[in-house]
């Protein structure tokens, strides 16, 4: 029998790049070998730890049911099956990159237009973080990055590409802002270093902390990017699910257009995708949107290796192209979202007195458990975690995974789910916290009069009329909260 050897193996086969060892994906696994289901395995995982929208499926499909032609593999849309399977190239389909310019402005309040042939294709954001970090840093190059971050970018910024992260830590004590103070502290540490530093990325809406850039940030960010000649790219995956109005969500695209700025829009680029805001995850559709020409034209031959197939690009310009549809999801997703936000939040609070760093996006919350550790270490964080997987039975992401710069802090995903998956939930957190006395006494203990961390849905960030149909009928689709659940009846 032979053995194949490591020298046999590249050092990319051979590391541990991937990040695949960090608690994040451990989590993952803990829920793929024992998942919950409702009838077949009700005492199973329930997987909190992966940030999916699955709130308006009912919308999506019912638009597929109304326009059969959007599919070629339908007996209406079959005629043109042969013009989208044959060779297409790297350009994209131009009704698709028309269709997904149209979407990125109409998610940013059409403060913004944007350039369709500026729209470069990739195997979702995972491919477009890498296509761009290839396109700005060689090997040893860095990016800043602040704290917390998405695991993955250890994955999709570094493992093929040999570039660094340079860690901008930023802490609960201010909510976890990104602040020039701590830019330049992380930048001068790397000059010190010896380490080039390339770029900025920053995430806006931010994963995992649920949270949004203000305008003041934004633009201090830009100036310091242009006063260091380094580049800015801005990860906004996430912009279709602000589910409040205030405050407002600013893109990066409207701060480079400001009169008080001035910037060099070579230096500035933005990651996207429909993973998250319309929820496909599964059909690979990642987008960089660069200012700079040559990145454009690196990236879109760059975009050969993990290209969006034309069947997808077909039935998305489709749909996208729908004004009508696309008012009506983006409407009722930023309603449903607000809701289970709102449902899943004060149950942590009103059953056991957890609370959660105040957000207004995404499909997570930041929960904090700081209370709940014997010692504020990292290895109690992990130990609290592990009870949480083997004994409560969730699946829920913990701060060290992020780089969070302090323990206790958890991020729970709260759109993947049904609503009895969503009580269960709940019900599952409430019986652990009772059942230990100590837990229990200490979550007692908090005050609720920190106004950074209280949550709060008043009818000022929804508008009076649509809040209170929310709340009254609560059953506008099959996954907002049961109208007989008890957390919905104290609101009514």
């Amino acid at each position: 029998m032979f053995r194949l050897s490591c020298k046999l193996l590249s050092k990319v086969a051979t590391s541990d790049g991937h990040g695949e060892n960090s608690p994040y994906f451990d989590g993952w696994k803990a829920y793929e070998s024992d998942p919950y289901h409702p009838i077949n395995n009700p005492e199973g995982v329930i997987q909190m730890g992966l940030a999916e929208n699955q709130l308006c499926f009912d919308v999506i499909q019912n638009w597929l049911m109304n326009n059969p032609k959007a599919s070629i593999c339908t007996p209406e849309g079959v005629d043109a099956f042969k013009e989208i399977a044959i060779f297409q190239d790297y350009h994209g389909l131009s009704e698709f990159r028309e269709a997904v310019a149209k979407f990125m402005a109409k998610v940013r309040g059409n403060n913004v237009k944007f350039d369709p042939d500026r729209i470069v294709m990739s195997g979702g954001a995972t491919g477009a973080h890498e296509m761009i970090a290839f396109c700005l840093a060689d090997p040893g190059d860095a990016f800043l990055v602040p704290t917390p971050y998405y695991p993955a970018f250890d994955r999709d910024l570094k493992w093929r590409t040999g570039v660094q992260i340079i860690p901008v830590v930023c802490k609960s004590s201010n909510n976890f802002k990104v602040t020039r103070e701590a830019i330049e502290g992380a930048y001068k540490g790397a000059e010190e270093a010896n380490i080039r530093v390339q770029g900025l990325l920053i995430t806006n809406p931010s994963n995992p902390l649920g949270t949004t850039l203000d305008r003041e940030t934004l633009k201090s960010l830009v100036r310091f990017v242009n006063e260091k000649n380094i580049h800015l790219v801005c990860d906004e995956i996430y912009a279709a699910t602000v589910f409040m109005s205030e405050p407002n969500y600013v893109s990066v695209a409207e701060i480079i257009e400001e009169e008080d700025i001035e910037c060099n829009p070579d230096l500035i680029h933005i990651v996207y995708s429909l993973s998250k805001d319309m929820g496909f995850p599964g059909f690979r559709v990642g987008i960089v949107y660069s200012y700079n020409d040559r990145v454009m034209n690196c990236a879109r031959k760059m975009s050969s290796f993990g290209l969006v197939s034309s069947q997808t690009q077909h039935m998305i310009a489709s749909m996208l192209s729908d004004e009508e549809f696309v008012d009506k999801f983006i409407t009722e997703s930023k309603t449903r979202l607000a809701v289970r936000q709102q449902y899943f939040s004060m149950g942590l609070y009103d059953q056991v007195g957890i609370r959660c760093l105040k957000s207004n996006a995404g499909l997570f919350v930041w929960m904090d458990l700081r209370k709940l550790l014997k010692e504020q270490t990292f290895e109690d964080e992990m130990a609290l975690w592990k009870v949480i997987i083997d004994e409560v039975r969730l699946n829920v992401s913990p701060g060290s995974s992020f780089h969070c710069s302090e323990p206790g802090w958890f991020r729970v995903c709260f759109a993947n789910m049904d609503d009895k998956a969503m009580e269960l939930a709940l019900t599952r957190i409430r019986n652990f916290v009772l059942k230990n006395k100590d837990i229990a006494l200490s979550l007692k203990k908090q005050c609720w009069h920190s106004s950074n961390l209280r949550l709060n849905l008043s009818s000022r960030n929804l508008s009076s009329r649509r809040m209170e149909e929310i709340m009254l009928v609560g059953m506008m689709s099959p996954h907002s909260p049961l109208p007989q659940s008890p957390l919905l009846q104290a609101r009514t």
